[in-house]
């Protein structure tokens, strides 16, 4: 049966089983991974992922079930499975569930790499990755590279997406990343460790547009320099320069987790947490007026792009924080219907066995006027953090601590020595009320985001410029 006759024939056996809103999705994931430790190749795989979810509606309950058997006889036991798991939860539920309207979509499309995956022998892509190797280890002068870790990846992601209100989405998306691990070490002065994820949506472009092999020379120098010059970072009050890679973490989990809606009416409390945002905080202020903060599936290339989410909604930008106030949560069809507006195309799926949630996709504090040099040039005494080794947040996404890797001084507007272990502990609503400027130069880093239980990791952007704090006390971690 091609795949979707699958998918239709799935929902016509729910919508006969007394489904009043059935939405099934045939969901594929063609995975490729390498892992390189030290220049030798340690894992070489692939795996393959198909199968068909299916969500329904039945006398105000949802149910959802999931299989890879693609025949008449599972199919229709796969409808039979999630219709009985919504009837046995439909007497313990207070307010029946109910789907929002929405304008959706009737579409086809996918992303058509510069470079395919395949332009490139598995050979060539070894070697590739090896050179990255030489690269770090030729890069320190006293200290050592006991660890280097790299994991590339590939994954083509397609989707057949059909509802019983008439929406129908085919994708194909797919995506590269890499991962990796350094640490340089003394055994004198201790170590130093770094991991990072770069990913896109698109094909072998992306390995040019990344410019591992320049950033990787640079980066185990300053880190080398760390281990023998840093000094540690001033105690008293100072101004704080926040570099992009900390910007984009920072509104990840203090703006994008908080403005999930389900997260928001407790649908995650026992999942994967809390939000201080309490219903009714539309238009309640949360920083100054320089804080906007934007969450867009459609950037091309993002590694969280779509067109249209896993309920046939189309995707658009969501404005979570304008000029510092709370503006707009992150919502599926169900929180929709809660709050009285339309769906804005938030709700994801890792894969055929894993319902939609709402999800994030990429997310960025909005860019604005400054040069670098503009946003140190009156600073008399500060600190410019540029990137974090470590971090973490409370449950309810309001306390949280960033202690910074590459970090240095600012004197009388220039950038000085480097200092070691800054760290940045402050509110949510502290952070984004203390930033008085905002860079011009917007930059994207790739995140896996994980939510839900069962737990589901989706691709995700995190992004924004440097941003300037005033007035802040920095704290030390022990090296």
């Amino acid at each position: 049966m091609p795949d979707e006759d699958l998918v239709f024939y799935t929902l016509k056996q729910a919508g006969e089983m007394g489904a009043s809103y059935a939405e099934a999705r045939l969901h594929s994931h063609d995975t490729r991974h390498i892992l390189i430790r030290n220049g030798t190749v340690i894992g070489v795989e692939r795996s393959i992922s198909k199968g068909l979810g299916l969500r329904v509606i039945v006398d105000g309950a949802l149910g959802y079930a999931s299989t890879n058997k693609l025949t008449r006889e599972s199919l229709h036991n796969l409808a039979e499975r999630a219709i009985r798991i919504a009837r046995s939860s439909s007497r313990l539920i207070r307010k029946p569930i109910e789907f929002s309207e929405a304008r959706l979509g009737r579409v086809d499309y996918r992303v058509s790499p510069a470079k395919p995956l395949d332009s490139l022998g598995i050979d060539e892509k070894i070697k590739r990755l090896q050179d990255y190797w030489s690269i770090v280890n030729n890069s320190v002068h006293k200290a050592k590279i006991p660890v280097f870790f790299l994991m590339y990846n590939e994954d083509v992601e397609e989707k057949i997406v059909a509802t019983s209100d008439s929406g129908y989405i085919h994708s194909v998306i797919p995506r590269i990343g890499l991962f990796y691990n350094i640490v340089v070490m003394d055994p004198g002065r201790g170590s130093i460790q770094r991991w990072r994820q770069l990913g896109a949506s698109g094909g072998l472009e992306w390995l040019d547009k990344f410019s591992l092999e320049e950033e990787l020379r640079r980066e185990v120098g300053v880190y080398e320099r760390i281990l023998y010059e840093a000094v540690s970072p001033p105690r008293d009050r100072v101004d704080v320069v926040v570099g992009s890679e900390i910007v984009g973490l920072i509104v990840h989990e203090s703006c994008g987790h908080p403005s999930e809606a389900d997260r928001i009416l407790g649908r995650e409390a026992a999942q994967a947490g809390k939000s201080f945002i309490k219903p009714g905080m539309i238009g309640e202020r949360i920083g100054s007026e320089h804080v906007t903060v934007v969450d867009d599936p459609t950037i091309p290339g993002g590694y969280g792009y779509y067109l249209y989410d896993d309920e046939a909604v189309p995707a658009r930008p969501k404005y979570l924080y304008h000029r510092g106030l709370i503006n707009e949560h992150l919502h599926n069809r169900w929180t929709a219907k809660i709050y009285g507006v339309e769906s804005n195309g938030s709700a994801r799926a890792m894969d055929y066995r894993s319902e939609p949630i709402i999800r994030m996709s990429n997310t960025y504090f909005k860019p604005g006027d400054h040069s670098f040099e503009e946003l140190i040039e009156d600073i008399r005494h500060g600190v410019y953090i540029k990137s974090y080794m470590e971090w973490n947040i409370d449950d309810e996404r309001w306390s949280q601590r960033y202690i910074g890797l590459e970090a240095y001084l600012i004197e009388g507007g220039e950038l000085k020595q480097l200092i070691r272990n800054p760290v940045l502990e402050i509110t949510t609503k502290s952070f984004y009320s203390a930033i008085d400027a905002v860079g011009k130069d917007l930059r994207f880093y790739a995140g896996t985001c994980g939510k839900g239980e069962p737990a589901q990791g989706v691709p995700v952007w995190l992004g924004g410029p440097d941003v300037r704090l005033r007035n802040i006390r920095l704290g030390v971690a022990p090296k």
